[in-house]
């Protein structure tokens, strides 16, 4: 029986070289950010489930300004499930989309009393079947709430991932993926946030300040942004907590 054939990698370096580097890129970016977290508060499953759900279209310093009112009125999935309409629109409010919200939170929350007593499954196949709730939501709660090894792939993620040549691929289940396949599975949720950490400080969507990127020299796009450190440096943003 032949050998299956080598797939190329995006940048053309060996599949080794390819997986070194990232390591190694992953390795300096843990050293960069020592404190890299999940940026959203929370203080149980549900709580980051929620808070992960109400992020989209919004920042984690809104949501994070605005969960503690919301969880101190519904603390477990039965209130939020019993919620008030209205009375839960003026709460989330600053989200905007505040009405959709609603309805998705307490869709969210009726789903987990009917179908798992209330409390948040530890399973990516469960979490999935949840009203409003993706791969991405399902990877943060697991690997920040329930330390099962994920991949969260937001458009920070993405845009990084193809960047550094990790993979050429677009769709997020796909570069989930063929991230995946470079680390071991014990270091999938910190790649998670030295990535996202580094797109939110340091390799923004527009502007990428590369002159000022402590893994520059192992990136294949060096020189796609500010390549002055003085003018890259001012491009540096302190992220959501800053």
């Amino acid at each position: 029986m032949s050998e299956s054939p080598v797939q190329p990698t995006p940048t053309g370096e060996s599949r080794l070289a390819l997986v070194r580097r990232a390591r190694r890129v992953d390795r300096v970016l843990a050293e960069t950010y020592p404190d890299a977290r999940a940026e959203l508060d929370f203080g149980n499953p549900l709580e980051l489930l929620v808070a992960t759900v109400l992020s989209a279209q919004t920042t984690d310093v809104r949501v994070n300004a605005t969960t503690p009112t919301l969880f101190a009125r519904y603390p477990d999935a039965a209130a939020l499930a019993g919620a008030d309409p209205a009375e839960m629109e003026e709460i989330l409010r600053p989200l905007g989309f505040y009405r959709a919200k609603t309805r998705s939170v307490i869709g969210l929350a009726q789903a987990l009393v009917e179908r798992h007593d209330g409390e948040v499954p530890p399973r990516l196949a469960d979490l999935v079947q949840l009203p409003g709730v993706g791969r991405k939501t399902a990877n943060v709660v697991l690997g920040n709430a329930f330390g099962v090894p994920g991949i969260t792939v937001d458009t920070h993620f993405g845009r990084l991932s193809r960047r550094l040549g990790f993979t050429d691929q677009e769709d997020p289940v796909k570069v989930e993926h063929a991230v995946g396949e470079l680390f071991e599975r014990k270091d999938w949720v910190m790649l998670s946030h030295h990535l996202v950490w580094h797109g939110r400080r340091v390799c923004h969507a527009r502007r990428p300040a590369c002159g000022a990127c402590p893994v520059a020299r192992w990136c294949p796009s060096n020189g796609l942004g500010e390549t002055d450190p003085v003018a890259a440096a001012k491009l540096l943003r302190p992220g959501p907590r800053g």
